[in-house]
């Protein structure tokens, strides 16, 4: 049985080294910042770099873990997708779901819960969360789109 179990974690350990191989998920630069909102204050600001700039800027953070893969991808996926969604850094282009971002924070779907656990700074308190709402209601473009007839 023990002979069986080293096999088995043999091809684990020779899996994970050659996934390493895969170019996805590493190139880390992050692109120029071009234009950012006209924020209504600094302490919106400061809370939407807290909890969201990281997927959702050129600015993005990179931590060591986002250059093993399988996380790699999943982390470069998840950058590449916000930045598609909303992107703090290209204010000057049209963003698909700037009217969005109250609702996906009031609803507690931003920040992401599975991305939470690894940055703590991007927890927000209820308060806060009250105070980037409110920021985000002021600041042009941020407005809250209203749901007419069940779709966007």
């Amino acid at each position: 049985m023990g002979l069986l179990r080293w096999k088995n974690l043999r091809w684990v350990v020779v899996f994970a080294v050659v996934i390493q191989l895969v170019p996805f998920g590493r190139d880390h630069t992050n692109p120029a910042e071009m234009q950012e909102p006209a924020w209504d204050s600094a302490q919106t600001r400061a809370l939407a770099k807290r909890a969201c700039f990281d997927c959702h800027s050129n600015t993005t953070t990179w931590p060591w873990y986002s250059n093993i893969a399988p996380v790699s991808w999943l982390t470069q996926r998840d950058v590449n997708g916000g930045r598609q969604h909303l992107n703090f850094s290209e204010w000057g282009k049209p963003q698909r779901h700037a009217g969005d971002a109250v609702t996906e924070v009031r609803g507690g779907d931003m920040p992401p819960w599975f991305y939470l656990p690894m940055h703590p700074d991007a927890r927000l308190s209820d308060a806060e969360k009250a105070a980037l709402m409110a920021g985000l209601q002021k600041t042009p473009g941020l407005q809250e789109v209203a749901d007419h007839e069940g779709g966007h």
